[in-house]
């Protein structure tokens, strides 16, 4: 049955995919984004499409629609994004958790918020399952983002306790693939950039952090399966690829798929950046039948291979 589904952020990295998928399923999708990390570029090709509708709002104002289902992917999501305006990263999280929240009670629609493994701060325990509260400092550089992410997650619990809205909430773990922004900042846009531009690879600290990657289709396949799971189910949920790998691993995979001649440099690692970062996704395995089927090599070549078309 055709759906009408609602994605905030939609113009994003992740945002695109999940339109295009949906549409490709023979939905109809309403895109709204207020273009301040989104891209018209990412949903160019999606705009003829007869059931396709783009609106430009910010989510921190209310907004007003009859639909089935709600995306909630509206936030910026790398540190050099968020950190440009910390103020408008939280009003997004939280009062645009508020906006979508209050929507989707008055139309009864299922809301899905994508919440993030920032959740858990520096962790201390490793890998990182649900029931971790998360080791956050709460006045940091980051705090913008992790802590109205966190918020984001309580008022979606207590909308669902006190007023019975249907929820869903997915973590997700670091995500990558074709339509990355080139300049936001994350380690796998930073290395392939770099790479292709000859430019020297920067690796923060001594490049023994961890990191685990997810590639975009099997991200969105997480949300989709999230998203259809009975009411009795409402997360949160660790969405991402627990095949960990360090940064410097990371950067020797990219300058041998790209045959760089880069060298590398190491720069301090910035403020409360995680140490380690990986997914126990026994969860995601056990109630969506969920797990990730792209490796890292085969990722990798495809975003390259995006990469070289835009830089």
């Amino acid at each position: 049955m055709k759906k009408k589904i609602l994605i905030t952020g939609g113009a994003g990295f992740l945002g695109s995919h999940l339109a295009e998928r949906l549409l490709n399923e023979g939905n109809e999708v309403i895109i709204v984004d207020n273009y301040f990390t989104g891209n018209k570029q990412n949903i160019i090709h999606l705009l003829n499409h007869p059931y396709c509708e783009v609106i430009r709002h910010d989510i921190t104002m209310s907004f007003y629609i009859e639909v089935d289902e709600i995306y909630n992917l509206a936030c910026p999501a790398s540190p050099i994004q968020y950190q440009v305006n910390p103020i408008k990263t939280i009003k997004t999280s939280v009062a645009g958790a508020l906006n979508m929240l209050g929507l989707a009670k008055r139309i009864k629609a299922k809301i899905l918020q994508a919440s993030t493994s920032e959740v858990y701060g520096d962790p201390q325990v490793h890998p990182q399952t649900e029931d971790y509260w998360g080791h956050v400092n709460p006045i940091g550089n980051r705090a913008c983002y992790d802590e109205g992410k966190r918020c984001a997650e309580a008022l979606f619990v207590n909308y669902h306790r006190q007023n019975q809205v249907r929820i869903k909430i997915a973590r997700i773990f670091n995500t990558y693939g074709p339509r990355m922004d080139p300049h936001d900042g994350r380690v796998i846009s930073n290395f392939i950039v770099q790479a292709l531009q000859g430019r020297d690879i920067t690796i923060y600290g001594d490049g023994s952090q961890t990191r685990s990657f997810c590639f975009a289709d099997d991200m969105i396949e997480g949300f989709i399966r999230l998203m259809n799971t009975g009411d009795q189910f409402t997360g949160p949920v660790n969405l991402g690829n627990p095949g960990e790998f360090t940064i410097l691993e990371l950067a020797d995979k990219v300058l041998k798929m790209t045959g760089s001649k880069s060298k590398l440099v190491y720069e301090p690692l910035p403020e409360d950046d995680p140490v380690k970062r990986q997914p126990d996704i026994s969860l995601a395995k056990s109630e969506l039948g969920w797990q990730p089927k792209i490796d890292l090599e085969d990722g990798l070549k495809k975003t390259i291979e995006y990469f070289k078309t835009i830089v």
